[in-house]
């Protein structure tokens, strides 16, 4: 359910430990902690992704969060409750790149082609998750070639959505954090936020990427955004027939394992 391997016998239904940390991007050790009782005043970010990890219901959502001794976020803050309906469409596209961010452009999950394609997230770290902050800080991070008009255009959009996002949800502290922590860490951000550059993310685009392997790739980059949850849905797909598609393929069935040849 998951869309991890099986790998071989478990003792015990359910995600190991060390899957568990990779679902819900936090270490191993955290995860120990807070099974052994050491770690008793978890965050509502910890919170929200150990629900999300384990595909909670918005009922046993709630109760996580009462649990964990904090208050349910509230519709000023941004959503990033993973619907059941997101997580079957997800599962109905196991063999095509697809991952989910919030209103900031924060990845809130993904599945294994992605991973595949773009690098695996499950090393990304803290704002390192957020598609603002790895496109104006740690832009050579990034395996999507783009030309500098495009590449500036591209940046005033997501600045955009940004601006946006904390008008409709003025009660994120995380949000507001955000911001902050790339007006302090990029001055192109600065540049942008602070003149009130305006753009417009496009729902349909070509991406070329510069895969360290399987070479260069051309896809088409599908945006789709859930209605009542702000979720951004990206979907990454070739035309058939094409080398592109073959390049694509290929990736799909190795995962993130090494190319070889």
């Amino acid at each position: 359910a998951a869309g991890l391997p099986a790998g071989g016998r478990r003792r015990a239904a359910g995600l190991r430990r060390e899957e568990l940390a990779m679902l819900a991007g936090i270490s191993v050790d955290y995860v120990t902690r807070l099974e052994q009782g050491r770690a008793s005043s978890p965050s509502a970010q910890v919170v929200e992704a150990l629900a999300r990890a384990l595909r909670l219901s918005e009922t046993e959502r709630a109760h996580l969060f009462r649990l964990a001794g904090l208050v349910l976020p509230g519709p000023d803050t941004v959503p990033r409750y993973i619907t059941p309906s997101v997580h079957r469409l997800l599962d109905r596209l196991s063999g095509t790149p697809v991952a989910v961010s919030d209103a900031t452009w924060t990845l809130l999950t993904y599945n294994q082609p992605y991973a595949a394609l773009m690098g695996d997230p499950s090393e990304w770290r803290g704002n390192q998750r957020n598609g603002v902050w790895r496109n104006l800080v740690e832009p050579r991070a990034s395996r999507v070639r783009q030309a500098p008009e495009a590449r500036r255009a591209f940046e005033a959009a997501l600045v955009s959505d940004l601006r946006t996002a904390t008008a409709r949800y003025p009660a994120d502290r995380r949000l507001r954090q955000l911001v902050a922590d790339l007006h302090a860490s990029s001055p192109r951000f600065a540049e942008l936020w602070d003149s009130g550059a305006v753009g417009r993310h496009q729902a349909t685009e070509r991406k070329t990427i510069d895969h360290p392997q399987a070479g260069t790739l051309t896809l088409d980059c599908d945006v789709l955004t859930v209605r009542g949850s702000d979720l951004r849905i990206m979907i990454y797909t070739a035309e058939p027939g094409t080398e592109d598609a073959e390049r694509l393929a290929l990736l799909t069935v190795l995962g993130t394992q090494a190319l070889i040849g």
